[in-house]
């Protein structure tokens, strides 16, 4: 890690909350996080005001940072957006497809479904989250790409708290249904399947579990 820049202490904390190995609430020590990633606290502290601002960190006075534990109404707002702009995005997605486009969203998924029959829940987590920062960075809209990166990060925090264990997970097949009907540019079904997979998704949360804890060096050792 380059001891002068907070990007890498924020990707590796974005990570493995995305990845489920840092739990929500779980507080994030300054002088741990120092220690860990071998900087001074200030880079730190940096480091956990941005991640604040993408609300991945709650900061409390005299209490220091944590994991964000949104609320279910936060949870409900989050999808809300997310269908709001993958709906139209899904739309443009089919308008400029091309062959190199489909060629790269296939691999995508194929990677999933390995990730899938490995049953490694980090790379499932992380993959089925990134085919749809994938499908922005293919139509070369960064920003796009950029605000469903963020979004997905909350997401990841939300379902570790709300999805219910016993909930299987159909997204990689929903992924490939989408993919065909992007193929075939049949815009209208392409975005009822994808509508229907974040309905899926958020219907699969279950609102009354307790809240997970975490140990911040566990999680960190990865």
């Amino acid at each position: 890690m380059e001891p002068s820049s907070t990007s890498a202490i924020v990707e590796a904390l974005t990570r493995a909350i995305v990845e489920h190995r840092l739990q929500p609430g779980t507080k994030l020590a300054e002088q741990k996080l120092a220690d860990h990633f071998g900087v001074s606290r200030t880079l730190v502290r940096q480091a956990l005001f941005q991640m604040a601002q993408n609300r991945l960190v709650t900061l409390e006075p005299a209490r220091g940072a944590f994991v964000s534990t949104p609320s279910v109404e936060e949870a409900r707002q989050v999808f809300a957006v997310r269908r709001m702009l993958e709906t139209e995005m899904t739309r443009g997605f089919v308008r400029t497809c091309t062959p190199a486009r489909l060629k790269a969203l296939r691999a995508h998924v194929a990677r999933e479904k390995a990730a899938v029959g490995s049953d490694d829940p980090n790379s499932r987590a992380e993959l089925l989250g990134d085919f749809h920062v994938r499908m922005a960075e293919l139509m070369g809209n960064e920003v796009l790409a950029q605000m469903l990166g963020d979004l997905i990060s909350r997401c990841a925090l939300i379902t570790l708290m709300y999805q219910s264990a016993s909930a299987a997970t159909h997204s990689h097949q929903e992924h490939a249904d989408i993919v065909a009907a992007l193929a075939a540019r049949d815009e209208d079904r392409a975005v009822l399947l994808m509508q229907a997979h974040l309905e899926h998704v958020e219907a699969s949360l279950t609102f009354d579990r307790k809240r997970p804890v975490s140990d911040l060096a566990v999680a960190l050792a990865h």
